[in-house]
């Protein structure tokens, strides 16, 4: 226990100045030499350095003036003393953290000096007093008429100080038990009745009972001297409900055996502070005993306050954390510097962040920081709120891990990649996706066997998984389909930087199998927010330019852009349409013929497909046709422009309107398919057409991907009794081993060659010699695209039996056909 602090009057002063023997300070003094003085006289007290000392309560005794101990709490810590006699006195001061048991004894001897008035000298000073007085009653007696003044001044200015401040003043005349009181509350009708003051002691009162006994007691205690002044709180009725009142007072007279005759005192109205006291002490429990973590930070974001739960969670006591600044040490200062302008702007921040104990261990939480703003709008403070999501957080991930890997890789797969990537989007985490795919990977497949392909699939997840950084996450999306999310940046240098590496890993060999396998990848690559503003945009946009980086020849990486958004969108739009035409039969068969250029007569025709949507019009073969070949729609297609020039031709060969073979183009996934002699079989057998009608294109690209495949096929359809022309001839790299064991009957000589036939001699002499190969084999030959009859006399001087082109007739409607190839070819027939 420490004596702090003495005062004389409610005024602080240092010890040595009551006395000259008092040389040593309060604080380590063992004896106190004081004057007689009228002036109260306070010693303040404290444990400053004991745990927990607000919470400690007191207890002081004088030995010689008080008969029982004096107790107080941490509030009020200090012993007042007013009139002592003169003589020796010892004061005594304790400390308890629970009222059970006493500590910190500290003493002081007090020596109160014998009054002045029994001195030698003071006896010549009171004859000197009552000269002066003699010499003043005439002086007084001329100014009480102003002090009357004054003192009336005084008391109307007293009146209207009470009245401004609202207390209610009493004064009670304790000898004749009058009470009267000034100011008095509407609200208030009757003094409060504590049976000692106002009212009787029957128990009826309109004080609450749980505070009417410590009101008595109080009183009582003063009233006896126990106490040197009188102040409590309690609970008054009133006609709004218990309202609470600050009740002080002091005697103001004595009678002659110094029993008070005379106390005054005033009524202060709390009711709006002890409502505010109890909210603010219901909220201060409250943050201090919620399992959440709080954090308190002042503008700059220097804590200035923490609850038991931040310590409990953190292992950070509250003496570590202030003053200390806001800081995660998992995460960058950029993404600090994002979170704090989120806040700033937006006025709250909530997500999920790692962060170390103190113990250096890692924990997850669910974390809130919100600003409160002062009067005037400013940011005076941060709180923050969080809770430890660790176990939690460590069974979703497991769940996770069970429910959203993959199987083959061990890498997170498309469900948690679509979780984890609309989180980051959700959180406006700047990033960028690297979607790739390996080129030709299905070749693999059917050539070494999806077994080897499923460990190439390993060893790519492998190699891949080491390109990105530690926050940056490797998916598999299915199939040969990866992407590597790169988190929290934006730059291209570091992008770029991981697009050369996936190309570089996987530019070396793999060995699996004892087979050396080199692959190549083309990566699409987006940024988030520049590229899209969800996660399915993102990854379509992603698709996009993947897709544009195949088309480039693969082996590459691709940057997202507006003109891949606007084919994307054309393309899914046509792919759409197609689909629609399907579903309501909008696909129609034209028809083009072929012509012999030595008779200029009708020697057959070949069927082409058109797309023409009501309310639509007419879509470019240009746009659907490859659209089909990659979304396999081609076979649907094929299937139907085959079944539906069977029919027309079937009704035609019956009229005996057309002669020769109806030509219809066979696309690269038709031709592949293994049941695919026996699909057209079906078709002619059920439109009653005989096989000898029908005449089969195959593009020159389709047959040279796998050649003896390709003579199977051939060789098949041959055999039932459909001719094969070899479509396109020129623009591949048909080998001439290959090409003399395809059973094939015609070459078709593709357009290119055809338009500058009469203008590049290269051409010309390209196409003499596709003709005399042709002758040579044993096979017809036709040239597509004549559009004059410059080019047909051309062809014809090179020995080419058959064209088609605009010369003769554009695509028709079956309607329209007949009836144009008799005029058309009747012109040319006679033309020179």
């Amino acid at each position: 226990m420490e004596l702090i602090t003495l005062r004389v009057a409610n005024k602080p002063i240092s010890a040595d100045t009551l006395d000259e023997r008092n040389l040593a300070q309060l604080y380590n003094a063992t004896q106190l030499h004081v004057p007689r003085l009228q002036e109260p006289l306070t010693i303040e007290f404290g444990a400053p350095y004991a745990p927990s000392a607000q919470k400690l309560q007191y207890r002081y005794k004088l030995d010689g003036f008080d008969a029982n101990w004096i107790y107080t709490d941490a509030d009020y810590r200090r012993a007042t003393y007013t009139n002592l006699d003169f003589g020796n006195y010892t004061f005594r001061v304790e400390a308890s953290p629970n009222g059970s048991y006493w500590f910190g004894t500290r003493t002081i001897e007090l020596d109160v000096a014998a009054p002045l008035w029994l001195s030698p000298w003071a006896i010549a000073l009171y004859a000197a007093l009552l000269i002066g007085i003699l010499v003043g009653v005439g002086a007084i007696i001329s100014t009480r008429r102003q002090a009357i003044h004054l003192l009336r001044d005084s008391e109307e200015r007293l009146k209207l100080s009470l009245w401004g401040s609202g207390d209610q003043l009493w004064d009670w005349h304790i000898d004749t038990d009058e009470l009267h009181r000034h100011n008095t509350w509407r609200q208030l009708k009757n003094f409060p009745e504590d049976g000692i003051r106002f009212g009787d002691d029957t128990g009826k009162s309109n004080i609450h009972p749980a505070d009417l006994a410590k009101v008595r007691w109080t009183l009582r205690n003063y009233l006896e001297g126990k106490t040197d002044h009188y102040e409590q709180t309690y609970r008054v009725a009133s006609h709004k409900g218990w309202m609470w009142v600050l009740d002080r007072g002091k005697i103001v007279t004595y009678d002659d055996q110094q029993r008070p005759r005379r106390m005054t005192g005033t009524l202060k109205d709390i009711t709006p502070l002890v409502t505010a006291e109890e909210r603010l002490k219901m909220l201060a429990a409250s943050i201090t005993n919620i399992s959440d973590g709080v954090c308190i930070y002042d503008a700059q974001f220097n804590v200035v306050e923490t609850n038991q739960s931040f310590s409990r969670i953190t292992g950070y006591r509250r003496d570590d954390m202030i003053g200390r600044s806001l800081r995660f040490s998992l995460y960058s200062p950029d993404h600090l510097e994002q979170i704090k302008q989120i806040v700033q702007q937006q006025g709250t921040w909530h997500g999920e962040l790692e962060d170390l104990r103190k113990d250096g261990t890692v924990y997850q939480m669910e974390l809130t920081l919100d600003a409160i703003r002062d009067e005037s709008k400013e940011i005076s403070y941060y709180v923050a709120t969080f809770s430890d999501i660790t176990d939690r957080k460590n069974a979703e991930r497991e769940l996770r891990r069970l429910s959203n890997t993959d199987t083959l890789t061990g890498l997170p797969n498309r469900s948690y990649f679509q979780v984890s990537h609309s989180n980051l989007v959700r959180k406006r985490i700047m990033h960028a996706l690297l979607l790739f795919d390996l080129d030709d990977f299905k070749k693999i497949n059917d050539s070494l066997g999806h077994e080897v392909g499923d460990h190439l699939l390993m060893h790519v997840a492998e190699r891949v998984g080491e390109v990105g950084r530690p926050q940056d996450t490797f998916y598999r999306l299915g199939g040969d389909e990866f992407v590597l999310m790169l988190e929290d940046t934006t730059d291209v240098r570091v992008i770029t930087s991981a697009a050369k590496r996936i190309l570089e890993c996987l530019s070396q060999p793999f060995h699996i199998s004892e087979h050396d396998i080199v692959v190549s990848s083309s990566i699409g690559i987006v940024v988030y927010p520049n590229d899209g503003q969800s996660s399915q945009e993102l990854l379509q946009n992603a698709d996009t330019a993947m897709y544009h980086a195949k088309n480039r020849g693969g082996a590459t990486y691709q940057f997202f852009n507006e003109s891949m958004n606007k084919n994307a969108v054309r393309r899914l739009q046509v792919e759409n349409q197609l689909r629609h035409a399907l579903r309501n039969n909008y696909l129609q068969v034209h028809y083009q013929p072929k012509v012999s250029l030595r008779t200029n007569k009708f020697v057959g025709l070949e069927a082409l497909v058109r797309l023409e949507i009501p309310d639509v019009g007419v879509v470019s073969p240009a746009e659907f046709i490859p659209l089909a070949e990659e979304t396999g729609l081609i076979i649907d297609v094929g299937e139907r422009v085959l079944r539906q020039t069977c029919r027309d031709m079937r009704e035609w060969v019956e009229a005996g309107a057309v002669q020769g073979r109806v030509a219809v183009n066979l696309s690269a996934k038709q031709f592949l398919q293994p049941d695919l002699a026996g699909r057209i079989m079906v078709i002619l057998q059920e439109e009653k057409l005989h096989p000898s009608y029908l005449e089969l294109e195959i593009t020159e690209g389709v047959v040279m991907d796998d050649p003896e495949r390709a003579i199977e096929i051939m060789t098949e359809l041959n055999n039932l009794g459909i001719h094969l022309a070899l479509d396109d001839f020129g623009t591949g790299y048909s080998s001439l081993a290959y090409l003399k064991r395809f059973p094939i009957q015609t070459l078709k000589i593709d357009k290119a060659f055809i338009d500058d036939i009469n203008g590049a001699e290269r051409d010309r002499n390209m196409v003499a010699s596709i003709v005399a190969m042709a002758h040579n084999l044993g096979l017809d030959v036709v040239a597509e695209g004549v559009v004059n009859l410059e080019q047909a006399a051309t062809l014809s001087n090179l020995q080419c039996e058959f064209a088609q082109g605009f010369l003769f007739a554009e695509p028709l409607r079956r309607e329209n056909f007949l009836a144009h190839i008799s005029t058309t070819l009747a012109t040319l027939k006679n033309s020179p």
